[in-house]
């Protein structure tokens, strides 16, 4: 087990210094009351294993494209698998051989999608698509992109009803769809049939008439019957028979009205996740269009096409609006911006209700309000969002066994809320860390490492936490890698080898990092202190290489540059500028002799900016005296 920081005597007049478990950043506090297993500035590093640290590997280009990368997508069917990248206003297929075009008229806007019964449904704020493989008659498959409204399901909304009205509501009406359908029982006298709905667009009516055999004859408009589209009402040139089966609808009339306002409800949002009955993941829950603030929609199950006209909530008052989802357990939580009275986190379960699925609301949480509709993750089974004071978590208490919201991102606060616009900011979970894009910078939250922080008694634990120096737009993982896109249309892969030393560039650029002691005061801060000696255990590799600064009385001096002493022979990865006999693969105790006289503090750096070079630090230890009183 590691040992904790410590500072034990190790005689009158010589001190030791050791760090042996390092943690991860500590943005919040002064460099001065930084935990020493901590660094106040550790650009570009990362957890190797917890309590060791190591710089974090580069990424190498894999396409350019016109446009702003705004999301990715894996669609993956019984047909193959398509790598789909939205850039500006087009939608690409990443092949082997580069981008290829497959839709140009989407919106330039952060898209969500989810794949659903082997298609791909997108939203971009103005579009609602649906792409996949579809097989034609001849069992030809070809890939094929929509919008969802060009083949929505049509609903029958009325059953059982009399030629003149009446009859038993079925279906709701369809937000995606003009069409409808309603289905009578002929009474054999009646020549006119009235509609549900007047005011029909151009469409023709179609119908359809059950014969003796069970089977439906098609009726068409001018030719069966006529059509008052004002009223609604159906004429037919001779009334329909008595129903051949006794009881059972025989006439069924589609009609089509415009709808193109309630469609644009659903084609206008920019939020999504899946939710059903008992926490099921088969049905679609929209929300995020500006005009609807505070509503939300929900479709059939596994079915987006159908998004029926009273399946919708209305969360809270429109002086906030919905950012985004959390599934929390068995319950949908949906996340508002703000709210007066801090009720920011509605609560709904799914249940059925007389046959049919309803989501009530059970409870409001008190918290933070989201600050961004795509900084939604889960980090083990934790849900984690921004807020406009940082990255906060939906836990529940110990005790009640209530839920409420936390922070878990105290380490990092200040730098996040200083990065830019929170509601830009797009976080990922990849492996065991909550990645947050903002800005030029990417800040982590590591799930194997969380910490009691007394600053934050309001929190049972906060995560330790890294800041990379990438500006990415949207993250994801495709084949176990990394992936980002950028503001200017590039995408690259980050490398998966930590071993190798090509893992690390960014596409072909050293990358710079380093590792902050905190401020070292030794055991008196007003007594003078001289650093004779500096220790560090180093991860091997085939080249690496460390330089050791120090910041004394506010300057940056380097103190040692040591280029080979980590460094162990591999003939794969053989570099003569860097070539060592060694063959020793275990970490590396490197000691320098150092002097650094008479200061009331300083601050160690060991830092590496060499290209292709991996860089691990596990342990730190220094030796000094202290003597007499600081005088300045």
């Amino acid at each position: 087990m590691a040992k904790e920081t410590s500072i034990p005597s190790a005689g009158p007049a010589r001190n030791v210094l050791n760090v042996s478990y390092l943690r991860g950043v500590d943005l919040h506090n002064s460099p001065t009351n930084v935990d020493l297993s901590r660094s106040p500035d550790a650009p570009n590093m990362i957890r190797d294993v917890p309590g060791k640290v190591r710089k974090r590997m580069g990424y190498e280009l894999q396409a350019s494209m016109s446009g702003r990368i705004n999301g990715a997508w894996l669609l993956d069917t019984v047909h193959g698998e398509k790598k789909l990248i939205h850039a500006g206003t087009a939608l690409y297929e990443l092949t082997e051989d580069g981008p290829v075009s497959v839709y140009t008229q989407m919106s330039d806007h952060r898209s969500t999608g989810w794949q659903i019964g082997g298609k791909l449904y997108l939203l971009d704020g103005t579009h609602f698509l649906k792409y996949g493989p579809e097989e034609d008659e001849d069992g030809q498959v070809s890939w094929k992109i929509a919008e969802v409204s060009q083949n929505a399901y049509v609903p029958t909304v009325i059953i059982n009803r009399d030629p003149s009205g009446g009859g038993t509501a079925y279906e709701p009406v369809n937000m995606l769809s003009d069409k409808w359908i309603d289905s009578f029982l002929s009474d054999g006298s009646s020549t006119e049939y009235q509609l549900s709905f007047g005011d029909l667009d151009d469409t023709p009516v179609t119908g359809q008439q059950l014969q003796e055999d069970g089977s439906w004859k098609d009726l068409t408009e001018n030719t069966d019957f006529t059509v008052d589209r004002k009223t609604g009402k159906v004429t037919f040139k001779s009334a329909p028979g008595k129903s051949p089966v006794t009881g059972q609808d025989n006439i069924k009339l589609t009609a089509s009205k415009d709808r193109s306002e309630s469609r644009e409800k659903i084609e206008h949002c920019t939020v999504s996740t899946l939710f059903g009955v008992a926490g099921a993941s088969d049905r679609l829950f929209l929300t995020g269009n500006n005009q609807w603030p505070n509503y939300d929609w929900y479709s059939q199950m596994n079915d987006p096409t159908f998004f029926g006209d009273t399946w919708y909530s209305m969360l809270g008052q429109d002086s906030s609006k919905i950012v985004g989802y959390s599934v929390v357990g068995d319950r949908l939580a949906a996340h508002k911006d703000r709210a007066e009275d801090g009720r920011n986190v509605f609560l709904r379960t799914g249940q059925l209700t007389d046959g049919k699925a309803a989501f009530p609301v059970t409870g409001a949480l008190q918290g933070e309000g989201a600050a961004s509709s795509y900084s939604f993750g889960y980090l083990g089974t934790e849900p984690l969002f921004l807020t406009p004071l940082g990255v906060y978590a939906i836990s529940p208490t110990d005790i009640t066994g209530e839920r409420y919201t936390q922070s878990r991102s105290f380490y990092i606060n200040p730098a996040i809320l200083e990065a830019g616009d929170l509601s830009d900011a797009f976080a990922f979970v990849y492996k065991d860390f909550y990645l947050l894009a903002l800005g030029s910078k990417i800040f982590i939250l590591d799930g194997l490492q969380k910490t009691y922080e007394r600053g934050t008694p309001y929190s049972s634990y906060q995560y330790e936490c890294y800041v990379w120096n990438v500006a990415a737009r949207v993250l994801w993982e495709w084949d176990g890698a990394l992936w980002f896109g950028t503001t200017d249309g590039k995408v690259f892969r980050f490398f998966t080898d930590p071993t190798s030393g090509m893992s690390y560039s960014d596409d072909g650029q050293a990358i710079t990092a380093w590792w902050d002691m905190a401020d070292f005061d030794g055991n008196s801060f007003y007594r003078n202190k001289t650093i004779r000696m500096f220790c560090m255990r180093l991860a091997a590799a085939p080249a690496t290489s460390v330089v050791l600064k120090a910041q004394v009385r506010g300057i940056w001096t380097e103190l040692r540059r040591v280029m080979s002493k980590a460094r162990y022979f591999v003939f794969s990865e053989i570099t003569f500028s860097k070539f060592t006999f060694s063959t020793d693969t275990t970490p590396k105790t490197i000691v320098q002799k150092i002097k650094v006289k008479k200061v009331d503090k300083t601050r160690f750096r060991l830092e590496n900016r060499e290209k292709n070079e991996p860089f691990g630090i596990y342990e730190i230890s220094l030796e000094f005296t202290e003597s007499g009183r600081y005088k300045r």
